[in-house]
């Protein structure tokens, strides 16, 4: 009797043959401030080796391995994947991009700074057992002493706002479209549906949903997995600081946690 095959996630299927219109989204227009916050928090130490988790197009890899940081990437998506290493290709930097669930990673004490931006994996899972297995793997592939600077979606945001609305400003033509069908109370999960146009121009829509985290849930998350200083701020794109104060009208937040 053949064994059924295992049904794609939503988030599986959405990045496939998506990555030359990865680029063009709205939050991955960001990178070089970001980039900036990240070598201010690791206090440009070039000697720290660092892993990407969910890296997509390998944006955050590339342009710190460009500032002579040792990058690797990982990410679930062969599409994405391939992409990132063109992209590498082209811009003269060797990067170890590799396909691996950020639920089971093969590292064990292997690197001095993890991030993870735009909800790279985490907190895309479909159960908060799988989301909390991401930031687990995370935690057993850092030394140590260590440091994670994560972007994550903020609770907060839905409670006071209209997620609809939020991405009715922000979409651009030929990107991505989402519309939020309910956001639930009891587990925090926006259920939606996504609609993209992948690279061979076929239009996909999508069931998907997404959990946000409330601070207080993030610290806790954290501090089981061994962090002693958890910090979080607002995730403005391209613009991250510690000045700014974690609000209501935030729809990510900037993590970083150090052990």
């Amino acid at each position: 009797m053949k064994k059924a095959m295992k049904k794609k996630q939503w988030y599986e299927t959405l990045f496939e043959n998506y990555g030359e219109k990865y680029d063009n989204e709205n939050f991955a227009q960001g990178t070089i401030g970001e980039c900036d916050f990240i070598e201010k928090e690791i206090n440009h130490n070039k000697a720290l080796k660092i892993i990407d988790i969910g890296c997509g197009t390998g944006r955050h890899s590339i342009e710190l391995s460009k500032r002579g940081y040792s990058m690797t990437g990982i990410d679930l998506s062969e599409s994405l994947l391939a992409k990132a290493r063109e992209k590498a290709k082209k811009n003269g930097v060797q990067i170890d991009f590799l396909n691996h669930d950020a639920r089971n990673l093969p590292f064990d004490k292997r690197f001095d700074v993890a991030i993870m931006m735009c909800e790279g994996g985490f907190p895309l899972m479909e159960t908060d057992e799988m989301n909390y297995e991401i930031l687990k793997n995370v935690s057993q592939s850092l030394k140590g002493k260590a440091k994670f600077i994560f972007t994550t979606l903020n609770g907060l945001f839905p409670l006071f706002h209209s997620i609809n609305a939020l991405h009715a400003e922000t979409v651009a033509e030929g990107n991505a479209t989402y519309h939020s069908s309910n956001f639930d109370l009891m587990t925090f999960r926006d259920y939606n549906i996504t609609k993209v146009v992948d690279d061979n121009g076929v239009e996909k829509a999508l069931e998907c949903n997404e959990r946000y985290y409330i601070p207080c849930e993030i610290t806790w998350l954290l501090k089981t997995l061994g962090f002693t200083k958890i910090e979080i701020f607002g995730a403005k794109l391209g613009a991250f600081s510690r000045e700014d104060k974690l609000k209501t009208e935030d729809f990510e937040m900037l993590v970083i946690a150090e052990r």
